[in-house]
């Protein structure tokens, strides 16, 4: 098992990572999610080896590692860019590794040969890399990673230069393929369908810590604060007044569940989230109104925004600039705390 304990980094004078602590089991995937600048790709850097942390520990088994060298603990790392070699082919970038390491040529080539196969570039050892397309070449890199056999992966944006149908194809080729590996891999991005693709836990960066953390399903269904339902893109926050186990909003008065630990008082001011799917469309005498400003189709569905932020998705499109009646689906809505409440 893999260990982060309580990492602290600052850059230009700046805190960075902020007492950052998670594991990873083998054959567990775990993504960082975050927006840029949140230190996702620093922590990695740090577990590799390329960046001393100011404090902190990061443990393999439950001894320290951080006094060995890059080349020395174990892991593999595949980015964005590739990073592989132009002057080689495809069975030599994927062998460089194993070369490094001394490994006898027959078994460099048994594992280039399996490994090929693995990413779907059987027949591909004599290529250059130049003439590979970027998906291609991210597969190489993959095979690169693999071969040594490390005990832990780590991507750092791995799919961010592909196009979207290709990016969307790969991806679930290495959600496969990460499940047959008996490794610990951590997969950091900023995309969050791609993070819920790969991601047995989810854990989501914010000014340097761990704000959110859990399976994909657990943090899309209770996101817990302002700012993760915000990234995360959940739904819409309504600003409102508690009031006896409700909020009181523009829209009217809606029952409220909060959160253990999200006491409030009579008139405090609260924010609440609305689901997009969680209405419908209903008389005037049975919901509340709201003005149509834009309609989108989506699939099989409509995305009617009702102001300039707020949202709900209906199986039928109004007009633009029609009054409608809307009624929740669910018995309440869920109290995020306060608008300013990072988690």
């Amino acid at each position: 098992m893999l260990e982060v304990h309580q990492i602290y980094k600052t850059y230009e004078g700046r805190p960075l990572l902020q007492g950052v602590s998670f594991h990873v089991a083998v054959g567990e995937t775990v993504c960082l999610l975050g927006p840029s600048g949140s230190g996702k790709s620093t922590l990695l850097r740090i577990i590799a080896g390329l960046e001393e942390p100011e404090a902190g520990d990061v443990r393999w088994n439950g001894r320290s590692i951080l006094h060995l060298p890059p080349h020395r603990r174990e892991m593999g790392m595949v980015f964005q860019d590739y990073v592989l070699f132009p002057h080689l082919n495809v069975a030599d970038n994927v062998a460089f590794g194993l070369k490094m390491r001394g490994v006898p040529a027959q078994e460099q080539k048994r594992r280039v040969r399996a490994l090929l196969e693995q990413v779907h570039l059987h027949g591909f050892e004599r290529r250059r890399v130049t003439e590979l397309s970027g998906g291609e070449q991210q597969r190489v890199a993959l095979a690169r990673a693999l071969a040594p056999r490390p005990q832990v992966l780590m991507f750092d944006e791995p799919l961010g230069a592909l196009d979207r149908a290709l990016r969307e194809q790969l991806l679930l080729e290495l959600r496969g393929l990460l499940r047959t590996q008996p490794v610990a891999a951590i997969y950091v991005t900023h995309d969050q369908e791609e993070a819920a693709t790969i991601a047995d836990r989810l854990l989501i960066l914010h000014q340097g810590r761990i704000v959110r953390q859990g399976r994909p399903e657990e943090v899309w269904a209770s996101p817990g604060s302002v700012w993760v339902a915000r990234f995360l893109g959940v739904g819409n926050l309504l600003t409102g007044f508690y009031q006896e186990g409700t909020i009181q909003t523009d829209w009217g008065r809606f029952p409220l569940v909060c959160p253990a630990g999200h006491a409030h008082q009579s008139g405090e001011r609260v924010m609440a989230l609305l689901r997009p799917h969680e209405v419908e469309q209903v008389t005037a005498t049975e919901g509340w109104p709201a003005k149509v400003t834009d309609v989108i189709f989506q699939q099989d569905r409509f995305r009617v925004y009702l102001d300039s932020e707020h949202y709900v998705f209906l199986p039928q499109a109004p007009r633009r600039g029609a009054q409608i009646y809307l009624r929740l689906k669910r018995s309440h809505l869920e109290c995020l705390g306060g608008e300013d409440e990072a988690g």
